[in-house]
């Protein structure tokens, strides 16, 4: 049954979870859109360091501090070797002799050691920020995703792709870009002061075409920028197709169409092909503009110190020293432009990073909100009270679900009944915290359900999906995932109590639930559930069909085993046999 349409209009199908909690899967609740396209979130310009990156992952703080005192001490050692090399090359010519020479090797050789010593922890802090921000995006991209596992924005596919390729390239942003961008605003300046007291024509020549370079580089960045988001969107649309592809592998076959997707699997192939060569004949040829403009830029001040050391309006140790040191004032600059296109994506990768992390709050949104609830005539305030609660998904064509008020109290056993299509499981991912409702409100024991109480509240609810997740091993094993120290008796007998009695312990389960039924699979994950009930702790049983696919001895066993729990309990269900043992019923989308 599917509830609930994708942002595209396809239908999107949530499926069950291996988590304790007996929570969806995070994968696979976002159907085929993947496949289908769409260029991926779209980015808001927000200068060379996404400021996100500085909230969210702490590493990178400490990295720009580390940067700034290596940078500074690079610049420090190179001011160093210019005048080592500018005095004695000077002292050469006064006295046609190469003896003082000898003065300066040593000193250079332990300047060219620390220059190498620098870049040495340069390339370490680097790696370490790199492994250290990937590791803290990764945690929070997987939290996220298991807070909303309906979120449509991402396939498992496209997830996948992002949380280990898409990520990996942030290597290049901490270990290049970010070094080379504090480089060139640390070494400039130490390198401009020290030209500026030794000569000021070279200091305004320097002052003048510097800017130029950042100027021609944020032009070509513009356009790299795009081309990688492109890059990024197709590669992001093959891993999804193929991924889907493979999902969908068996059902293919069985209608003759695995054949027909070969031709739009190359295309994609292709396109992504041609996208990845533009990004690179544009990364060449930014290199030789950049490289075209510190060559005439350094030219200019050798030709003009050249002809003032030659009518002697500048010493020869001077110039020397300028000399060294023009070129060393471009090249940071230079080099941000080269690396920029090392960082380019892993900068798309952190953007689609956030924008699941962090999701855009959806427009037109009318908040939920709650009134504080009172005991009515009936008795005390329910456990669950849902009032006039609806919710439209972002991109479709009206409400999935609309005006559903009901409550709840303990020991209730409560059915969602009404035509497929209708809402019903939308309700129930509303309940746990899935979406969001648009309008209407969600209140446990009389207090709004707020964001924050979400992770107390899962704490509290037993959930069964209507296509649970299964891991590989055992039948016991899967059961188990609701209560790790379940002996093989309380498994036993919480597989009863689910109305499999024929299932035994040992029985191999492959990946994804291969090798039992659909009808077994709900079993087992109610199973599940009764033993996380059993654990304590559980307050609420969720559950979307559990008897769909069962005989009616079966369905009877189950209805038994989830009376004894004695908990109140939420049930989607047609089936006249749960109906009937229902306390309440709710017509949803009648």
């Amino acid at each position: 049954m599917t509830d609930h349409p994708s942002r595209d209009g396809a239908p999107v199908t949530g499926r069950g979870a291996v988590l304790a909690s007996n929570l969806p899967r995070a994968g696979d609740a976002a159907g085929l859109r993947g496949s289908q396209g769409g260029a991926g979130p779209r980015r808001t310009r927000r200068g060379p360091i996404d400021p996100r990156l500085l909230r969210r992952a702490r590493a990178t703080r400490w990295f720009l501090v580390a940067l700034v005192v290596v940078g500074a001490a690079g610049a420090l050692l190179t001011l160093a070797q210019a005048w080592l090399l500018s005095r004695g090359l000077s002292e050469v010519f006064h006295t046609r002799d190469a003896a003082p020479l000898g003065a300066v090797v040593v000193p250079l050789a332990a300047v060219f050691a620390g220059k190498a010593a620098l870049a040495w922890l340069n390339n370490l802090l680097g790696q370490r920020a790199a492994a250290s921000v990937k590791s803290q995006l990764r945690t929070d991209l997987l939290r996220a995703r298991l807070e909303r596992p309906l979120d449509s924005e991402a396939s498992a596919g496209g997830l996948v792709t992002l949380v280990t390729q898409g990520l990996d390239a942030l290597d290049g942003f901490y270990a290049k870009y970010l070094p080379q961008l504090v480089l060139a605003v640390v070494v400039p300046a130490i390198v401009g002061v020290a030209i500026l007291t030794t000569d000021l024509i070279s200091t305004v020549i320097v002052a003048a075409t510097l800017p130029l370079i950042p100027l021609f580089m944020a032009l070509v960045g513009w356009t790299t920028e795009t081309r990688t988001r492109r890059r990024w969107a197709l590669q992001t649309r093959l891993a999804r197709h193929f991924g889907d592809l493979v999902e969908g592998l068996p059902t293919l076959q069985v209608f003759g169409r695995a054949r027909a997707q070969v031709e739009g699997l190359r295309r994609t192939e292709d396109a992504h092909r041609a996208e990845t060569m533009a990004t690179l004949r544009i990364s060449f040829l930014s290199a030789l503009v950049l490289e075209l403009l510190a060559t005439i830029s350094v030219a200019i001040v050798a030709v003009t110190t050249g002809f003032r050391v030659l009518f002697g309006d500048l010493d020869l140790a001077s110039a020397l020293f300028v000399l060294i040191l023009a070129p060393e004032a471009y090249l940071p600059v230079r080099q941000v432009g080269v690396h920029y296109h090392d960082s380019a994506d892993g900068m798309a990768a952190a953007e689609a990073a956030f924008a699941l992390i962090d999701p855009p709050a959806t427009t037109g949104e009318v908040p939920a909100t709650a009134a504080p609830a009172v005991a009515d005539a009936a008795g005390p305030v329910p456990l669950l009270a849902v009032r006039g609660l609806g919710h439209t998904y972002p991109g479709a064509g009206g409400p999935a679900v609309s005006n559903v008020s009901f409550a709840v109290r303990r020991g209730e056993f409560v059915v969602l009944t009404g035509p497929s299509g209708g809402g019903k499981t939308t309700v129930l991912n509303a309940l746990i915290g899935f979406v969001r409702p648009t309008v209407g409100d969600i209140a446990v024991d009389g207090v709004p359900l707020s964001p924050a109480a979400l992770p107390a509240w899962r704490r509290r609810v037993a959930y069964v999906g209507q296509t649970p997740g299964m891991v590989a091993g055992t039948i016991a094993d899967n059961a188990r995932l609701g209560d790790p120290d379940a002996s093989d008796a309380d498994v036993r007998r919480a597989l009863d109590d689910a109305g499999a009695p024929e299932l035994p312990l040992g029985q191999p389960v492959g990946d994804d639930g291969e090798g039992v039924s659909a009808g077994e699979r709900r079993r087992i994950a109610t199973a599940r559930a009764l033993l996380r009930i059993r654990r304590g702790g559980v307050d609420l049983l969720l559950l979307d069909e559990p008897t769909a696919g069962l005989d009616a001895d079966a369905e009877a066993a189950l209805l038994r085993g989830l009376r004894g729990t004695g908990l109140a309990a939420v049930v989607v269900s047609h089936r006249a046999a749960v109906i009937a043992e229902a306390d309440a019923v709710v017509e949803v989308g009648a």
